[in-house]
């Protein structure tokens, strides 16, 4: 065997394990590993009816979830956009439905001026004005009464015959403004409520009908300014007050003037006075005049309030006690100049909480 001869034959001992190797490649490939598909499984005849079964119960299962998951997914979508689109249309709504009260609040104010002092809480609403007219000045206080606890009438000492000044009631209750209420009537000693006075949805004294020119003005049970000539208990009964006085006399009713007694426009033709009135969207409005004394020569006369009343749309109005008793209170002070130089103790007081 030549040299050439034994190099080839070292050569091809060498390379015949690979070329046996690829040799059993070809003859016997290697099978793929198995897969995690159950679309394998489920053509695989080698599985027995159970598993089949409950592989095919899975793959339902799977679907079922997939689409669950889908319809909640639309669901909560449609929820989203339902939400927001109510939620659009009631703000909408609350706007819309506040533009008449603003509306008419603008036109309210636009006669009084512009508001010197402002209290305004989730209760009540006060805002306060000055009244400069050629022959009298005073003040105004519009109240927009936003849940009815939040004006009550106060009694003197909580007892029949005692009297306290207006700034002594607001500072007893706690109260951020006041005004006396109706008139009284001295005996012994001791100071009295005129007529006919609800406490508390009670009668202090009784039912008193109506005579002269005396009249009963209060609240109701849902915050609304009530007030007339009452000949029977059931008349006043009906409009469930829960507090209120009497005075005279009655400036306007339903928004027209009413006749004035020729007693009271003359005695005394000028004074300090007090009145209480409505608008017709149930706003309060009270005027407060100063006057240097109650000879009859200061203040105005109720044919002037009544006409300056009427003027600024107010619709009903009602005299309280006036002269010395004209009091207005507000945030811890007198805001009017009273008559007497100092307040004069009342029986009753018109007070409003914040």
């Amino acid at each position: 065997m030549t040299r050439v001869q034994r190099v080839n034959r070292f050569f091809l001992m060498l390379a015949a394990p690979v070329i046996g190797l690829m040799l059993c490649l070809l003859l016997f490939p290697p099978q793929p590993a198995l897969l995690l598909n159950t679309d394998l499984y489920k053509t695989d005849k080698k599985l027995d009816p159970s598993s089949a079964r409950l592989l095919q119960d899975l793959d339902t299962a799977e679907k079922k979830a997939k689409s669950t998951s889908a319809s909640l997914k639309k669901t909560l979508n449609l929820y989203n956009q339902t939400t927001q689109t109510m939620s659009s249309i009631v703000q909408k709504a609350s706007i819309q439905a506040q533009r008449p009260e603003n509306i008419y609040d603008k036109r309210i104010r636009s006669k009084l001026g512009r508001p010197v002092e402002t209290v305004d809480s989730e209760k009540i609403r006060i805002e306060l004005f000055r009244v400069n007219a050629i022959t009298y000045t005073g003040y105004a206080m519009k109240v927009k009464l936003k849940d009815p606890s939040a004006m009550r009438m106060s009694l003197a000492g909580e007892a029949l015959g005692s009297s306290e000044t207006t700034l002594k009631a607001v500072q007893r209750h706690g109260a951020v403004a006041g005004i006396n209420a109706g008139g009284f009537a001295d005996q012994d000693g001791k100071r009295y409520p005129l007529s006919t006075t609800v406490m508390d949805g009670e009668y202090l004294t009784g039912f008193q009908s109506s005579f002269k020119d005396l009249y009963f003005v209060g609240l109701n049970d849902s915050g609304k300014l009530i007030g007339g000539q009452f000949n029977r208990q059931n008349e006043l009964d009906r409009l469930q007050p829960q507090f209120g006085a009497s005075f005279v006399p009655i400036l306007l009713k339903d928004g027209r003037k009413t006749a004035i007694p020729a007693k009271w426009k003359s005695a005394p033709k000028r004074a300090p006075r007090t009145i209480i009135g409505s608008y017709k969207d149930d706003q309060l409005i009270v005027f407060v005049i100063d006057g240097y004394n109650e000879a009859g020569g200061s203040g105005a006369t109720l044919e002037e309030i009544q006409g300056q009343l009427y003027k600024i749309g107010v619709v009903n109005a009602y005299n309280l006690d006036g002269g010395g008793s004209s009091s207005l209170v507000m945030n811890g002070r007198v805001v009017n100049h009273p008559s007497d130089g100092i307040l004069r103790p009342v029986p009753t007081s018109f007070l409003f909480f914040d």
